[in-house]
Formats: structure tokens, sequence, C-alpha cells
């Protein structure tokens, strides 16, 4: 497979995706301590701690701004590989649950931020009660949104399944088989 265009040919981005409590800031980083690489955090999860009501379209579009900046920021300090814990595919996947509808402007960049692979993590871990955290009864649904979602961009997905090491091993080989093509 070719490698997406972006402003930094040489860096490999990768993102790590899936439904809530997928443990992906988890992968994330360490992937990026397994890579000796950085890796790009979940911007909306620092935002929406600091919120008192739910989020409203407002703020989804700051938080896809945000996520954006935040990889750019981050992005010139990689090496080789950049890890980010989530895309702002994620505003779309929250907004059209629950507003109907995504912002025109992420719909727009979507196809223009491509990653190199995603890594969709699957729902087989149990679920952790956070704040932050919605869904616990609709996992199966979001699983099969990103499904749709990725394919939609025609995006070079992998879903990881497992637990413990098992997972993290299963995510290497991954990225290790898609290294060996580059």
């Amino acid at each position: 497979m070719s490698k997406p265009e972006n402003s930094y040919p040489n860096i490999i981005k990768i993102a790590v995706v899936g439904p809530e409590s997928t443990g992906k800031s988890t992968m994330s980083a360490f992937l990026a301590k397994h890579y000796n690489t950085v890796w790009v955090p979940e911007y909306a999860r620092d935002y929406c701690a600091k919120l008192t009501e739910p989020p409203t379209w407002q703020d989804e579009i700051n938080m896809f701004y945000g996520q954006l900046a935040l990889e750019a920021e981050i992005l010139p300090k990689a090496s080789k590989i950049l890890i980010c814990d989530t895309t702002f595919i994620t505003v779309k996947v929250w907004s059209d649950e629950m507003f109907g509808k995504a912002p025109q402007e992420v719909i727009d960049e979507l196809p223009k931020h491509p990653y190199d692979l995603y890594l969709l993590l699957d729902i087989d871990l149990p679920w952790q009660d956070d704040p932050l955290r919605d869904f616990p009864h609709m996992r199966e649904h979001f699983m099969q949104v990103w499904h749709t979602e990725l394919k939609a961009l025609n995006a070079n997905y992998v879903t990881i399944s497992g637990t413990g090491d098992d997972r993290y091993e299963k995510a290497v080989e991954v990225i290790d088989r898609y290294l060996s093509q580059d």
C-alpha cells in the first residue's frame, strides 16, 4: 500500500482508535516506548475533563481543531513513527451520535488527514469506569461505527484483539509487518 501524503513524508503515522475503554491511551504509550518515538494524546480527554456541562456542538469543533493542532505540534518530534491516541474521526463519531450529524469542517478534512495504518482496538477488554466515558452498553454499536468509518475512508486498518501482553504483541506484529513493506 502506498504511503499517504503528509508534511513529514518520512514519518509513518499510526492511529490507535476504537470505542471507549479499549486501552487506546495505554496502547499508544506502549507503542511509543517500544518504537522509541512520541505519541499524540487524545485532545478531547483533557478538554472534556474541564467541562462542567456535556459537550456542545462548538465543543466538538474546538476538539477537532485542538486534535489537529496537537498532532501538528508533536509530529516534528517523531522518530520515524508517530503514534496517535485516536484522531479527530472521534469528533465525527461522537457528533453523529449526539447531534445526528458531524460538523462540516470535520467531514471535509477527514480525507485530507490520512494515517498510514490504523489499529482498531477491539471491545474484548473489560469496561473501566471513568467519569469521561458514557456508553458501556453501546460498545458493540460503536465498534461497528468504527468499522464503517474506517471503511468509508478506505483506511488501512487492522483490528487488535486480546488481553494483556498478547494485545500489545499483536499490535507490534501488525506494525512490524507494515514497516517491512515500506
